[in-house]
């Protein structure tokens, strides 16, 4: 994710909360979930331009990293 352009805190969780340096959150998520990857989006102040990302199976986590650099190098 740091070499989409991602940035992120330690987690000690099964989930990061991360934010894009370019792509606001809300606009990754709607593109997200148009192709069923779902991830939560927080609409509140901030923390209306992170993600929570829930790690996954590795098919799942392959899928998101690949819908991921299509959304964020477009």
């Amino acid at each position: 994710l740091k070499e989409l352009g991602f940035s992120f805190g330690d987690s000690m969780s099964n989930f990061i909360f991360a934010t894009h340096s370019a792509v606001p959150a809300k606009k990754i998520f709607e593109a997200l979930r148009e192709q069923k990857i779902f991830v939560r989006y927080f609409n509140q102040p901030r923390i209306d331009n992170y993600l929570r990302i829930t790690i996954g199976t590795d098919e799942e986590m392959d899928a998101l990293f690949e819908a991921l650099e299509k959304i964020v190098n477009c």
